[in-house]
């Protein structure tokens, strides 16, 4: 039975980078504004059990904020927090970046968020469009940036 106060979104890319260096990227939080505007990270770090703060600008709506607490931080395969909307139970979710070698120097790269709450069933449509986009959008910001670098040789 389909529980209606869960939803996962699930989006992934191939990335013609090894995962080590797609890590380097996901979590060079300083750097992001120079390759996407889905995600700012005014506090980012990988110190597992601490909070993070996370700006998300999805579509055109205001920015959100939130203050997750970091899960994991696995280099270079998994980079996951979790974070509410007001109160628990409300609306909850659990962000994940996964980073899996494909061989060859490739790696796909799983994009994901697990979502639970009083609120998901009103939220489902906007879930299942807005924030897809957002998704996709971040994950072909990362492959540009990653793909970018391989060729240079290097950040920059």
């Amino acid at each position: 039975m389909i529980n209606p106060f869960e939803h996962t979104l699930s989006t992934t890319i191939d990335i013609g980078a090894p995962p080590r260096d797609i890590w380097k990227v996901l979590v060079d939080f300083e750097h992001y504004p120079d390759w996407t505007r889905i995600f700012e990270f005014p506090i980012g770090h990988t110190d597992v059990g601490k909070k993070i703060r996370v700006k998300i600008h999805s579509g055109n709506r205001k920015p959100m904020i939130f203050e997750p607490l970091l899960l994991e931080a696995r280099e270079p395969d998994e980079f996951r927090w979790r974070g509410r909307l007001l109160f628990w139970g409300i609306f909850e979710g659990e962000h994940i970046f996964r980073i899996e070698g494909a061989g060859d120097g490739r790696a796909r790269f799983t994009h994901a968020e697990k979502f639970t709450g009083l609120l998901v069933p009103w939220l489902r449509r906007d879930l299942d469009t807005n924030t897809r986009r957002g998704f996709e959008r971040f994950n072909r910001d990362i492959r540009k940036r990653c793909e970018e670098i391989g060729r240079s040789g290097g950040p920059g």
